[in-house]
């Protein structure tokens, strides 16, 4: 039995430390623009029968009401994202904007892939192109000219520029919004970037300001949706657990001992 012990006690300090690496990734990206936490999801493994529930217990056809199952300890099932909206930070950069309610930007990557982010802090390539901070495209945006004195972006993410000595502002394309069925299967490739899987289902592209997609806040960024105590109380608790497992190994260990120096 202590041996049995020492097992499901081990599933659940890997378990815990586990937990334990999730939360300090989202304490880490507590400044993260866009970034959305993290949460550890556990199952409980296989359960071993010793005497199974609803056997007959005699010939008279009697049954037994609950049985004996033992629990043979813990696995982590998932780590689940989870996409609610940050707090917006006013930033007054004209290319700083931020997505009200539900979307992603689409980014055009050099091999031709796309991926989506919601992390809207953008800057202009030597060619004028509204890019990513690692220089990678952001579809619907055209060109702006150099000599454009001011950018304008329009809660439907259209753009607009004004250049000396015309009137009536020009427009540089929109941004192309998306939405996903399932925005937590997204797959997160680093840099604020995510790809398309099979489990978010395709992108279904949009405008913003239209049923189902939020609209666009030019001068904002979005922070990070990690609430800090929330994490802290959570890692106290992952510790604590952490610590209840192993004096579970310490206890098994001792009564093998014990049992040990009886034979």
């Amino acid at each position: 039995m202590s041996i049995r012990a020492l097992s499901i006690a081990a599933t659940g300090m890997l378990a815990q430390q586990t937990n334990v690496e999730v939360i300090s990734n989202n304490i880490a990206n507590m400044n993260t623009t866009a970034y959305s936490r993290r949460r550890t999801e556990f199952n409980d493994l296989l359960y071993q029968d010793l005497r199974r529930v609803g056997s007959t217990s005699s010939d008279a056809g009697t049954i037994v009401p609950s049985g004996v199952q033992l629990g043979l300890g813990v696995k982590t099932a998932a780590v689940y994202r989870i996409a609610e909206q940050g707090s917006l930070l006013s930033t007054d950069n004209s290319l700083d904007i931020a997505i009200q309610g539900k979307g992603y930007f689409q980014i055009e990557m050099p091999d031709g892939s796309l991926s989506y982010t919601r992390d809207g802090s953008f800057q202009l390539s030597p060619t004028g192109q509204v890019v990513t901070h690692n220089g990678f495209t952001v579809a619907g945006f055209g060109a702006i000219p150099a000599d454009a004195t001011s950018i304008s972006i329009n809660p439907q993410g259209q753009m607009y520029y004004t250049q000396d000595g015309v009137v009536d502002p020009a427009q540089a394309g929109q941004a192309v919004m998306v939405n996903f069925a399932n925005e937590a299967g997204l797959e997160a490739s680093g840099d604020n970037l995510y790809r398309e899987t099979p489990a978010s289902g395709q992108a279904t592209p949009g405008t913003a300001g239209a049923i189902g997609y939020g609209t666009i806040l030019q001068g904002f960024l979005e922070s990070s949706n990690v609430n800090v105590v929330s994490e802290i109380t959570d890692l106290i608790s992952a510790q604590r657990a952490y610590e209840m497992n192993s004096k579970v190994i310490k206890t098994a260990d001792e009564m093998a001992s014990t049992i040990n120096q009886m034979s």
